[in-house]
């Protein structure tokens, strides 16, 4: 296992939101299902440090797949950058849904994120974040919507937040979303292009932010009362967070984000917490130049870890599964770059103390990581044909 490459970050969020993207109980659907696409039936025996697994190819066909989220009668519900939501059932892909609201595709914008609301077997909610055009360029949105009882379209399609700022650039959108336990929706907005954006608290690029379900401003925000940021933000100083999940033994929130070349990220953020970006970081500008601020500042927060050189990566989890116990509370993070799926331990404290690195190069980008109900892991690839894999415990009875 590799020695870990971590900064320790001395502020700790104990707070008592916990997860419930991955432990959400969601009702069973009728779906339909042309045969549009299958997948390989491919499964392959895969040996890691803890644990024997194995590697199955769920669905194929799949044009760069941003986010997928697990239903509990064997289906799951997958987004498509280019604009298209649809159900994997097996082994077959649905038709496109239908009740999308017109989304920006390009760059690295489109259709990103989904999150099922935590009472979605009454009321069938879902959330998804988007890029969307509108004055000044594009920016990144949230919308919440109903899954239909048929699981063809979606039904009463909403939007919730758009960021107050919209440019021409095609990077740096963002964005996953979390769910805590009071109910509070949270996602991130990278800088979009602009790093200066994210050290102003008045502008959405480059944070966290915190909302409502219904997208009204929660009163207990940090910046809600003071009238010294937007009053959306959770913390801000953040490049490119492109993953977010909480743990759900200790209410911890995680995001995962870019640096440059190097300084891939995991923080821990806090309301009104600064995490340096452009000032200080742990990589280098593209043109090879340091950070003016080095890598510390008075007042911004170091990672909890961070990877130079970069690792591009996804998204992140934190594993509370029963497939696999020896990974009780490890995150695993999605690479990109370097098409492979990280697995980081961490000791009692919550300290990450070592990595290893899984998969390396077999399936292709990996994309989005989740936990799903039975404890196995699911795992987009970021292809132009793009696959859903599902990883479970080898020679399991």
């Amino acid at each position: 296992m590799t020695d870990a490459r971590h900064r320790s970050c001395a502020i700790s969020n104990k707070s008592p939101v916990r997860l419930s993207r991955l432990t959400a109980f969601l009702a069973s659907a009728v779906f339909l299902f042309p045969a549009l696409a299958q997948s390989d039936e491919e499964v392959r025996q895969e040996k890691t440090e803890r644990a024997d697994i194995n590697v199955q190819v769920l669905a194929s066909g799949l044009e760069n797949p941003w986010s997928v989220e697990a239903l509990p009668d064997g289906a799951y519900i997958v987004t498509e950058r280019a604009g298209r939501m649809r159900i994997v059932k097996d082994s077959k892909l649905s038709a496109p849904l239908g009740g999308l609201p017109a989304i920006s595709a390009g760059g690295q914008g489109g259709l990103l994120d989904i999150a099922l609301d935590p009472q979605f077997d009454s009321n069938r909610t879902l959330y998804f974040t988007a890029s969307i055009t509108g004055d000044g360029g594009r920016g990144t949105a949230v919308f919440r919507a109903q899954l239909a009882e048929d699981g063809s379209r979606l039904e009463g399609t909403e939007r919730i937040f758009a960021m107050n700022k919209f440019t021409g650039t095609g990077q740096h959108f963002g964005s996953r979303l979390a769910i805590s336990t009071d109910g509070k929706l949270f996602f991130g907005i990278g800088d979009r292009g602009n790093g200066e954006r994210a050290q102003d608290p008045d502008d959405h690029a480059g944070s966290i932010l915190r909302i409502e379900k219904d997208g009204k401003i929660p009163s207990d925000n940090p910046y809600g009362a003071g009238g010294e940021g937007a009053t959306e933000i959770w913390s801000i100083g953040h490049r490119n967070p492109q993953g977010l999940a909480f743990d759900s033994k200790d209410g911890t929130l995680f995001t995962v984000e870019h640096g440059a070349r190097g300084g891939d990220e995991i923080n821990i953020p806090q309301p009104k917490g600064n995490f340096g970006w452009p000032v200080i970081s742990y990589g280098k500008h593209y043109s090879g130049q340091d950070f003016p601020g080095g890598t510390s500042q008075d007042g911004m927060i170091q990672p909890e870890y961070y990877w130079d050189p970069s690792i591009a990566p996804g998204a992140i989890a934190v594993y509370r599964g029963s497939m696999f116990p020896e990974w009780d509370g490890n995150l695993f993070v999605t690479a990109l770059k370097y098409q492979l799926l990280v697995r980081l331990e961490r000791d009692d404290s919550g300290k990450i103390t070592s990595e290893e690195r899984m998969l390396k190069g077999e399936y292709g980008r990996m994309r989005d990581v989740v936990v799903a109900p039975d404890g196995a892991l699911l795992i987009l690839t970021d292809e132009s044909d793009g696959a859903l894999l599902r990883v479970s415990r080898a020679n399991a009875s």
